[in-house]
């Protein structure tokens, strides 16, 4: 297979956003709020009573996650809802989930 002149440097560049993009998920507290997430859409409190995750805690990592356009938030009223929104995420979290996230042994 012939790769084209810039290849490794197309891939150097993309290889550091993807570390960058794995090292916004690669957080033991922020797994755990994907791994709840991958069930379906939830609010802050059902989010805090599936983790163990504190208040001021889960809003700093729901906070990360949003800006790092990984999930999405819905208001209604004065609930905020959360969700998966990035396709990626999607994708590896389903792969996850089925691995890690549900009981059962590693």
């Amino acid at each position: 297979m012939q790769f084209p002149a810039d290849f490794t440097e197309t891939m150097a560049a993309k290889a550091e956003t993807v570390a960058g993009f794995l090292k916004g998920l690669a957080n033991p507290q922020r797994l755990l709020i994907l791994c709840s997430l991958a069930e379906g859409e939830r609010h802050v409190g059902a989010l805090i009573e599936a983790t163990g995750i504190a208040q001021t805690s889960m809003s700093q990592h729901l906070a990360r996650l949003r800006d790092e356009g990984i999930v999405a938030v819905r208001r209604d009223h004065r609930t905020l809802y959360y969700r998966i929104d990035h396709p990626a995420v999607g994708e590896i979290m389903r792969t996850l989930y089925g691995h890690f996230c549900r009981e059962g042994p590693l």
